[in-house]
């Protein structure tokens, strides 16, 4: 019973997805985590305590393929959002130790949700790509560039993933703090 739910949940999603975006030639299927671990490149856009297993539930199918995580760490405390530190040092880390047989890279970390989904307004943004395997930072990289006005970066190794992944909080409190969508955009850095 719990499976037909989340077929209906995901044929509702698609549904509004289409709608939303009308005019567009979009292919969007909807499918469980099983059907969407099948893709070629998978991005985990979970809530950060749900990644590794969401991660580990579908390992099997992900063997041998990229896969993007994109959850933050985050709590609020009070009015203020705070960056958590899981026990390997990032999600993305975590999600690659569930993972043996993958290749994980983290990204799109900062680029606020919201505006992520909005097609008709394209944002501006920098995003910071990081992984211990070069393919996997290159098909993140691929995928961001096809983005209007986003910019791909390459961070280096996934042992950095645990600052990128921790600054979303000063992100997130000044979104709060000037009632705004901020995105990291770097100068200097040739296009």
């Amino acid at each position: 019973m719990v499976g037909s739910r989340s077929r209906y949940r995901a044929l509702e999603v698609v549904d509004g997805l289409k709608e939303r975006w009308t005019g567009r030639d979009l292919t969007i299927e909807a499918a469980d985590n099983e059907g969407a671990a099948d893709a070629d490149l998978i991005v985990i856009a979970t809530p950060w305590d749900g990644a590794t297993q969401t991660a580990q539930m579908v390992e099997t199918h992900l063997r041998g393929k990229v896969v993007i995580s994109m959850a933050n760490a985050l709590t609020k405390i009070g009015k203020e959002f705070q960056p958590l530190v899981p026990p390997r040092g990032s999600v993305a880390a975590s999600v690659q130790a569930v993972l043996p047989g993958s290749f994980v890279a983290a990204g799109f970390h900062h680029v606020p949700a919201k505006e992520l989904g909005d097609l008709d307004h394209p944002i501006e943004s920098d995003v910071l790509i990081c992984s211990d395997h070069p393919e996997a930072t290159k098909m993140t990289a691929e995928l961001v560039a096809k983005i209007p006005h986003m910019r791909p970066l390459d961070c280096g190794e996934l042992s950095l993933a645990t600052p990128i992944e921790s600054f979303t909080a000063v992100l997130l409190q000044l979104n709060v703090r000037y009632k705004t969508r901020v995105a990291v955009k770097f100068t200097s850095i040739p296009e």
